[in-house]
């Protein structure tokens, strides 16, 4: 039980599994099996993770990992959306996946929660938007060049706006793919660009800008 404790208040980590536990013992092997692709995509993991107080899977927020050695700036990743090989979230392309969000701002975990800092200010966006992504993917497919809109009443994140892409290579693991889906939050009008034209083309103007695949909206449209 307080290795239970310690977990939630993110201190340390889960007990080893009980030899009578398989499922238990292959939910391990694939979340580190899945931690090593996801260095592979995303560069290697900061040694601190965000952890939530009560666990995703009974409701809670998510668990925030962190890649700030791959494009410059930071990488905000999930591992909580793919519990066992090839189950939770997928789509046309993968069979599996995690999510991930981009922000220019190096990394600076004490400044997580400020709001009032350029880092702050962005891992709290990147946060909110990830909780509730995460948990529409459990009931929709997120493809790559899609675009979607919280609705304007929501709080917090009411109007936003967002594509999804592949991040990366995708990953041959047995019986499927597993990947990366980077959530990149664009301006309105990019967004209705992308629906007239379609994604793979607002995709690429974001690439030719050098705005890809951050969700910092601190710069003009680029269409």
């Amino acid at each position: 039980m307080f290795d239970r404790l310690k977990r939630l208040l993110g201190l340390g980590k889960p007990a080893p599994e009980s030899d009578e536990d398989p499922e238990g013992k292959l939910s391990q092997a694939w979340q580190d099996q899945k931690s090593k692709l996801m260095e592979g995509i995303l560069g290697r993991e900061h040694d601190m993770v965000m952890h939530a107080i009560f666990p995703y899977a009974v409701g809670g927020g998510l668990d925030l990992y962190y890649y700030p050695h791959g494009v410059p700036g930071t990488a905000v990743g999930t591992k909580e959306l793919s519990d066992i090989p090839n189950q939770g979230a997928k789509n046309k392309v993968f069979s599996c996946y995690e999510l991930a969000m981009f922000t220019r701002h190096p990394i600076n975990l004490d400044l997580a929660h400020d709001e009032a800092a350029p880092f702050g200010r962005a891992h709290q966006g990147i946060n909110r938007v990830l909780n509730l992504i995460a948990r529409y993917s459990a009931q929709a497919q997120l493809n790559p060049n899609e675009t979607c809109e919280f609705p304007a009443e929501m709080e917090k994140v009411g109007g936003k706006c967002l594509i999804f892409d592949a991040c990366g290579p995708a990953c041959d693991i047995p019986g499927g793919v597993f990947g990366v889906m980077s959530v990149i939050e664009i301006h309105r009008s990019e967004m209705e660009f992308a629906r007239a034209a379609g994604g793979a083309q607002l995709i690429a103007k974001l690439n030719h800008a050098g705005h890809y695949p951050y969700s910092d909206l601190d710069r003009d449209p680029v269409a």
